[in-house]
């Protein structure tokens, strides 16, 4: 009798390989954490400059009024806003993000500026979105596909729920182009970034592994190949801030 043993894959976790499974619930466990302080953690880390891309990448989406709009790993809810003010009567956006701390976050936010309507809130995993096939008009995730255990399988969930003819926007930190700004930019991720998480949200490990999720992530043309193998088509990239981040757009074609 012959006894197979399945060895599971593993991943990245920062700079750590951990199995895909445990990868998940470490990634849960880090936003759990940081939840309640994310977006001033964000506004501290990036100098504000985080509204600014947010704000770009919303204005290629070229969304219009009776657009269905899906924001993954939709965390607080910045991006989902700047969504909404887009939207007419007849619009929608839906939130969702794994994380139930996250979402709840998102939720609130909604909730204390009494936007009540034209709003949804789904739980889920970006790898197996519980929608309909060709459902949405448009889709963004922004700086959530990092901490995706499998990305190639949540780009895949995600070009299956757009409409034929509409687009994914994928906006994401990247590979720095300018080589001083790289250096520095390293210099301050490192350093002081972890050192930012513990005194504000009370968390240094969490932001130790942010800052080494962003070096494991595929670089602008890595990641335009995986969007490719997806199905995506008339793939381009915009670099920002000397390609600190990098905007991602994909047609459903």
């Amino acid at each position: 009798m012959f006894v197979k043993t399945m060895i599971e894959q593993t991943t990245d976790f920062g700079f750590e390989k951990v199995t895909k499974s445990e990868k998940t619930h470490r990634v849960t466990d880090v936003f759990s954490s940081v939840a309640t302080e994310y977006d001033l953690m964000n506004d501290i880390m990036s100098f504000g400059i985080h509204r600014l891309w947010k704000r770009h990448a919303i204005n290629l989406c070229a969304i219009r009024e009776n657009y269905h709009v899906l924001d993954v790993a939709s965390g607080t809810g910045d991006m989902a806003r700047l969504i909404h003010q887009k939207l007419g009567d007849e619009g929608q956006v839906t939130l969702c993000d794994v994380n139930q701390k996250m979402l709840k976050q998102g939720q609130d936010s909604f909730i204390n500026k009494g936007i009540i309507t034209g709003i949804n809130y789904v739980q889920a995993n970006a790898e197996a979105l519980p929608f309909n096939d060709q459902s949405f008009d448009c889709i963004t995730i922004a700086f959530g596909l990092r901490n995706v255990t499998d990305k190639e399988t949540a780009l895949r969930s995600m070009y299956s729920k757009l409409k034929y003819g509409s687009q994914l926007l994928i906006l994401e930190f990247s590979k720095v182009v300018l080589p001083i700004l790289d250096k520095i930019y390293d210099q301050y991720s490192f350093r002081m970034i972890p050192k930012f998480g513990k005194l504000v949200a009370k968390d240094e490990a969490s932001y130790q592994y942010l800052v080494e999720s962003i070096r494991m992530f595929p670089d602008q043309k890595a990641l335009s190949l995986m969007m490719k193998e997806a199905g995506f088509e008339k793939i381009d990239y915009h670099n920002l801030s000397g390609g600190i981040v990098a905007i991602h757009r994909g047609f459903k074609l």
